[in-house]
């Protein structure tokens, strides 16, 4: 090896790279969702919505298939058992299809469940917290926690569809942060 020849770069030194790539990579990703979100969030969630919705559907249509293809195909299955098997298959296909009719309601519904399936938890998890505030060595901040969550959970459960709105934009604002996090990232690694 001459003075001129560079040796080759450690296996170390190609992992920090990739690192480096992946955050960098990952970061700007991030950061463009999270801008698309906020800047554009109608067209964000009707395309976010809809694509959950057709998974949704489609998963629903392929259980289906798989139910009543048990039903027929299975030599274990018992007459009450086989009848039970068509029928939820039925019932999984039909489902699907529903879904699939109208992908964006069916979005929209999912959104709304969701946003009150939150509700009930923050509601739950605030009454926890007051429940468990005298065990805690952090009174006030257990107290202070169960009120916070007993009213964003209220919050919720009143207004489901402005709260499915509140989440769709504090995901925007949190992905933008965690993207910039994570380029910052990026330049840092190996440093």
């Amino acid at each position: 090896m001459t003075a001129t020849d560079t040796p080759e770069r450690t296996v170390e030194e190609r992992a920090t790279d990739g690192a480096r790539v992946l955050f960098g990579v990952g970061g700007l990703i991030a950061i463009v969702l999270g801008l698309f979100v906020l800047f554009a969030p109608k067209t964000s969630a009707g395309v976010t919505l809809t694509l959950i919705a057709a998974l949704i559907g489609a998963y629903a249509i392929v259980t289906g298939i798989v139910y009543f293809g048990t039903a027929i195909f299975s030599r274990g299955v018992g007459g009450w058992s086989r009848v039970g098997h068509i029928l939820l298959g039925i019932l999984y296909v039909i489902g699907g299809v529903i879904i699939m009719s109208n992908l964006m309601f069916a979005g929209v519904v999912t959104a709304l469940m969701f946003s009150i399936m939150v509700g009930v938890l923050w509601l739950f998890e605030g009454v926890l917290a007051f429940a468990t505030a005298s065990k805690s060595n952090n009174k006030v901040w257990s107290i202070i926690y169960g009120i916070i969550s007993v009213l964003a959970g209220v919050a919720l459960l009143l207004s489901p569809m402005m709260g499915a709105v509140t989440l769709w934009w504090l995901l925007g604002i949190s992905m933008v942060v965690l993207g910039v996090v994570q380029v910052v990232r990026a330049f840092r690694v190996g440093k």
